[in-house]
């Protein structure tokens, strides 16, 4: 799939954002810096802001992303593992814990922001 430049630079953006959110929520397992993350976090980040842009809620966005993740071989576990391919967060979006619904919500405003900004520039 090709990204436009504006989308994959709204997806680096986001991913710091939400690692910088994870440092701050103490997250044990946070992602890895942009330039070090593998194509499928990547891919994951890129789909999400394509999505985001389209509209969705923070619980649309959740069940893409469990969806995403799923199709790709992810099951429920109980830590993020990407070698394992599990996580915790692979629930029903009303089931996650507060801070990871934080998580969703932040990442809509982000790209949000940026698209709004793009488009008055």
């Amino acid at each position: 799939m090709t990204y436009t430049g504006e989308e994959a630079r709204a997806a680096r953006i986001v991913h710091e954002a939400i690692r910088a959110l994870q440092d701050v929520q103490g997250d044990e397992n946070p992602s890895p810096p942009w330039c070090c993350a593998s194509d499928h976090v990547r891919a994951t980040c890129l789909d999400g802001v394509r999505r985001a842009l389209a509209g969705e809620t923070p619980e649309q966005h959740h069940e893409a992303w469990c969806d995403w993740k799923r199709r790709h071989g992810w099951t429920l576990g109980p830590v993020k593992d990407e070698q394992a391919r599990t996580h915790p967060c692979l629930v029903p979006y009303d089931q996650l814990p507060r801070e990871q619904q934080v998580k969703d919500i932040v990442f809509l405003a982000v790209v949000r922001a940026l698209a709004s900004q793009d488009q008055e520039a």
